[in-house]
């Protein structure tokens, strides 16, 4: 008995030394490392990281740049039924513990040891506060003892609900989502107080492992994952009965990543976030910033239609390149979908509106793949040939991405001569087997989206019903189109390109190419300032010029080939006569004309010090074309193209302005406003009688406008605008080559301006120019220019300042001019006698 009880004396005796040492150790621990550990204080002044975001003028939000998508909601805002989720899952205790809960952690090693696995988390929400705003993920005794002395540290100095928030806001969810209001976004796009009990519970099951339990990746998984904890959730008595057998009935709604974005307009959102990032480095992603645009979206929307119908039209008049890919049959070697498990062919094959019970089912899921991998859009749509019926004039059966199918007639397809070259085609399709064969990948475009190509023979082409589906093709040739508020030279759309998605290069902003004829109003405005009038006279003739400054002699041709004789400047410009150019640019001399360009905002830099600028050899980008063209529209006066209009940060404090130049306290013109509201007539002479005639389509009397082609049809641009919009369009190649005979500014560029113009001016009261005081309209004889009686046959009138008009006495009653500063129709051998030869 005696050594019995000096045994346990020596064991209390030892338990109580190990004891007091595991305290000694503990606090001397704590006493190093405490020092060390962060202020917990600084948890209620933390800015939770949010993306950069980029809103257009009617707040669309169009962009969102970062890696982490977080957007921090207060915790009175969040349901209860999701905070109750995350309890049951996460930490049921939560109210009830000081930040270490051992009877949780006795549950799950419970868990472990019944089990194999843990259902529910060992660590507190506290503890994984202070994980994840604190510390690493590093898997260290040392990392462990810190996330418990910070969770006591914080359960002593916040608030549980406090603690919660932070805690619903800064948890990771898989997907870039961080947060809760994020994940709702993501997962089923909706607000987090919209979703329903099942899709929090499906959210409540992510902290534990965002990527084993993704609802999208792994939908079977995180289905267990989410009826585990509604059953916690009505173990707990959080729900009844009747709510749990509802939500584990209910069906997994997650579907493919949804956006906050809702527009998605990237070529604008990428210069936003350029400017954002240029003025305030790349904090911009973390700290919530909010970059507002002058785009406006339902202009930037009518914009991209019309960029791409353009391109899609251009590309379909230049025969068809052939399908994107052949999905071949099954041979030896390669197995029909031999990457796919057997057992996943039949699951994506319930995708399958109509399974082909003639065509092995792993090439129609193979299929399905394929279209659901490779770009798409409402213009281009991936489709497979499945199915070739060669009888009469044939038909194809194609597979559309979302399992449904469609067919092509000979309609449908007859404008597809194989591409040879921008100026060669192959034969005429006589059937739809001439076309497509069986395995073809390709893309087919909405029926009214795009306009065919006439056909060579229409008698043998089928018509067409108005809806359905024709052959289409991604354009190889790109364009871009720029509108701008031509007093403020804010942008209101932007285009870069076909889409962003398959080519990041932003055109609209970055690619200079050559300005043809669009650069002449700016020519012969430099004229009227030296003197020249609407009605002096250039020879259009054949002329040859040795300009040490080009490397040959140099031959300057109209584009028909012709020589027109005597012309006017008038209709030089509004016919776009090269010859003309070119003699009137010698005549100025090109340094000067250089340097009255350059005071329109132009660089000089862009421009070559040759004759060759007559004719549009000089390199600028969209935007400065279309900030020429305003100067057009507004009077003279210079403009700085923005696309930005204000930046603020997550608190809404304004972090930028842009300063707001309107027309009643802009600068004085930097041009006689005479000479601009001459050209500014000529301009409207371009479309009423001149190579912009197209666009007499949209009715409206307040249009002007200039073509632009530069040499072998490389560039094509229309730029023109009304008083309150100007709108600049070019069409090339990104590794310029010809676009193909008789595509001229305005068969390539314009019907994509005209396209734009339509849904931007629709409902639009017509606005033109002022006539400035100093100016007026003088009869003068078609033959002689002197001036003549108004009922003269050969009468017509024109524009002249006070100064340089034709000695004669103007009709009083014709001053003022007509309402939209346009000039009657004249003969078309009207030749005035001051003459250039």
């Amino acid at each position: 008995m005696g050594y019995f009880l000096r045994f346990l004396l020596i064991l209390a005796w030892l338990l109580g030394l190990g004891l007091t040492s595991a305290v000694m150790v503990s606090a001397g621990f704590y006493a190093y490392t405490s020092p060390q550990l962060p202020d917990v204080e600084t948890l209620r002044n933390t800015a939770l990281q949010t993306p950069l975001r980029i809103y257009t003028s009617d707040n669309k939000l169009v962009g969102e740049f970062g890696e982490i998508r977080r957007d921090p909601v207060a915790l009175d805002a969040l349901p209860d039924e999701l905070i109750q989720a995350f309890l049951s899952a996460e930490d049921s205790r939560f109210f009830d513990h000081g930040g270490i809960d051992l009877l949780g952690l006795t549950r799950a090693s419970i868990e472990l040891l019944t089990t194999g696995r843990i259902q529910s988390g060992g660590s507190t929400i506290t503890m994984q506060v202070a994980k994840n705003f604190f510390l690493s993920n590093e898997q260290t005794f040392t990392r462990k003892f810190n996330e418990i002395l910070l969770a006591l540290k914080i359960e002593n100095e916040l608030s549980k609900n406090e603690i919660l928030e932070l805690y619903l806001n800064k948890i990771f969810l898989g997907n870039r989502a961080y947060g809760v209001q994020a994940a709702a976004r993501i997962y089923y796009g909706k607000d987090v107080r919209d979703l329903s009990l099942a899709q929090m519970a499906m959210i409540a099951g992510l902290p534990k492992a965002p990527s084993r339990y993704n609802p999208i990746v792994a939908p079977e998984r995180a289905k267990l994952r989410r009826n585990w904890i509604l059953s916690r959730m009505r173990e707990l008595g959080v729900i009844d009965e009747a709510s749990y057998e509802a939500a584990v009935n209910d069906k997994l709604t997650a579907s493919r990543l949804h956006s906050d974005v809702t527009i998605p307009m990237p070529y604008v959102a990428e210069l936003g976030r350029q400017d954002a990032i240029d003025r305030f480095g790349k904090d911009a992603y973390e700290n919530g910033v909010n970059v507002h645009v002058t785009v406006d979206s339902g202009l930037q929307m009518a914009a991209e239609a019309a960029v791409k119908k353009g391109l899609l039209n251009y590309t379909l008049r230049h025969g068809y390149h052939g399908p994107w890919k052949q999905l071949p049959a099954a041979t030896r070697d390669q197995p029909i979908g031999a990457e796919l498990e057997d057992e996943e062919v039949p699951e994506i094959a319930k995708r399958l509106q109509n399974l082909d019970p003639q065509i092995d089912s792993r090439l129609q899921v193979q299929a399905l793949l394929e279209l659901q991998s490779v770009y798409r859009d409402f213009y281009l749509i991936p489709a497979w040939v499945s199915r070739i019926n060669s009888k009469g004039l044939g038909e194809a059966t194609l597979l559309l991405a979302d399992g449904s199918n469609t067919t092509l007639g000979f309609e449908d397809v007859y404008w597809a001569r194989a591409y040879k070259g921008p100026d060669s085609m192959g034969k005429l399709p006589m059937q739809v087997s001439d076309v497509l064969s069986m395995g073809d990948l390709i893309y087919i475009s909405p029926r009214a989206a795009v306009t065919l190509p006439s056909a060579a023979e229409a008698q043998r082409v089928p018509k067409a019903d108005k809806g359905g589906y024709v052959l289409s093709q991604v354009p190889a040739a790109q364009g871009a189109l720029v509108a701008m508020d031509p007093k403020s030279g804010a942008i209101r759309a932007l285009v870069g390109g076909y889409d962003f998605h398959i080519n990041k290069f932003n055109r609209a902003w970055q690619a200079r190419r050559q300005a043809g004829s669009n650069i002449k109003p700016f020519i012969y405005l430099a004229a009227l300032e030296s003197g020249e009038t609407a009605a002096s006279i250039i020879n259009d003739a054949p002329v040859v010029f040795d300009d040490p400054k080009l490397e040959d002699a140099w031959r300057p041709v109209n584009s028909s080939g012709k020589f027109y004789g005597p012309t006017r400047l008038r209709k030089a410009l509004y016919l776009s006569r090269n010859l003309v150019s070119v003699r009137l640019l010698e005549r100025m001399g090109v340094m000067p004309t250089i340097r009255f360009i350059a005071s329109l905002g132009f660089n000089p830099s862009s421009m070559p010090k040759d004759l060759s600028l007559a004719l549009g050899s000089a390199d600028f980008t969209p935007v400065e074309m279309a900030a020429g063209y305003a100067l057009l529209a507004n009077g003279g006066r210079l403009v700085k193209p923005h696309i930005v209009t204000q930046i603020e940060d997550a608190s809404d404090n304004v972090m930028f302005k842009q300063p707001v130049t309107e027309q009643a306290t802009a600068p004085e013109p930097v041009v006689d406003p005479r000479s601009v509201f001459i050209i500014d007539s000529i301009l409207a002479d371009v479309i009423t009688r001149g190579t912009g005639r197209d666009a007499q389509v949209l009715k409206r009397g307040d249009l002007r406008g200039k073509t632009g082609t530069t040499n072998d049809q490389v560039d094509a641009w229309f730029s023109g605008y009304n008083q309150d919009l100007v709108t600049s369009v070019w069409i090339g190649f990104d590794q310029p080559q010809t676009l193909g005979r008789q595509e001229y500014g305005g068969r390539a560029a314009l019907p994509i301006w005209i396209d734009f113009m339509r849904e931007a001016l629709e409902s639009a009261p017509e606005s033109v120019m002022q006539q400035p005081e100093g100016l007026v309209k003088v009869w003068i004889d078609a033959d002689t220019a002197e001036p003549a009686m108004a009922e003269s046959p050969n009468a017509i009138e024109e524009f002249f300042k006070e100064e340089n008009a034709p000695i004669g006495v103007a009709s009083p009653e014709n001053v003022e001019g007509s309402e939209d500063g346009s000039l009657p129709t004249e003969p078309d051998d009207y030749v005035p006698p001051e003459m250039i030869f």
